[in-house]
């Protein structure tokens, strides 16, 4: 039987996939054959690896839109070819949107839509230029649809990037698929900066219906379907993997009988 999550001979760029969520997507491309192309401002000190196959790393800050025009131009130059682009780089620090200066929330934008989008436009002009076009698929959360304290920019730069999506799947179909990940809370290395110990972190994986907060590769999961011909007929769509999502507030405070 054909595995159809066979990617040997496909190029995937995955932003940002060095660390954290973006190297569990990375390693579950390496696992299925593709030749995985990750950037950042800086190398990782270990290289996303898995099944003999290790990713190959170019720098780059995604929100030089010349610098990526750049990068994507030498991957052509290299490999020939992209079938896949993952946009996973961004994040924001906390903030107080009440305080928080103007060029402070524009970064937080430029990082988590702009640069998505300008590298979603560099992908596309070789995508569509293939005769199996390519899958373009952004990596956004649950900030999107939920209010956002403490990183209202980020949220409202998310919510954004699932309407880009949308727009994108119309305008460069049929050649080119594009849809966004709904990513809910992620167990990464970096968890304890937000969740504390491995109490706190239990504790908050208890929240979620499925009683554990997601792990990199679950999101890389999801990534391999909607690149996969699996997906074939997906596009504009959402894709949600938030372990069911968070009980309602008011279910623990509320006493009725």
């Amino acid at each position: 039987m054909q595995n159809r999550l066979n990617f040997k001979g496909q190029v995937a760029i995955v932003t940002g996939g060095g660390k954290g969520v973006g190297r569990g997507i990375s390693e579950r491309f390496l696992e299925n054959g593709a030749t995985v192309i990750i950037c950042g401002r800086s190398e990782p000190d270990e290289l996303p690896t898995a099944d003999g196959n290790t990713a190959v790393f170019l720098p780059l800050d995604v929100r030089d839109a010349d610098a990526i025009q750049s990068f994507v131009d030498t991957i052509v130059r290299d490999y020939g070819r992209i079938d896949v682009l993952v946009n996973n780089a961004g994040g924001a620090p906390a903030a107080d949107a009440a305080t928080v200066s103007p060029r402070f929330s524009e970064s937080i934008i430029r990082l988590n839509l702009l640069a998505p989008l300008n590298f979603a436009q560099s992908c596309n002009k070789v995508m569509q230029t293939q005769d199996s076009g390519g899958a373009i698929i952004n990596i956004a959360s649950v900030s999107a649809v939920r209010p956002s304290p403490g990183t209202a920019a980020y949220g409202a730069a998310k919510a954004g990037l699932v309407s880009l999506s949308t727009s994108l799947a119309v305008e460069w179909a049929p050649k080119v698929r594009t849809n966004t990940i709904i990513a809910g809370l992620i167990r990464t290395e970096q968890a304890h900066l937000h969740y504390g110990d491995e109490a706190g972190i239990a504790a908050v994986g208890n929240t979620i219906p499925l009683g554990r907060m997601a792990v990199p590769q679950d999101i890389g999961d999801a990534c391999l379907f909607l690149a996969s011909n699996l997906a074939s007929y997906i596009s504009g769509s959402t894709l949600t993997v938030h372990g069911g999502g968070e009980n309602p507030a008011f279910l623990g405070a509320a006493n009725a009988e």
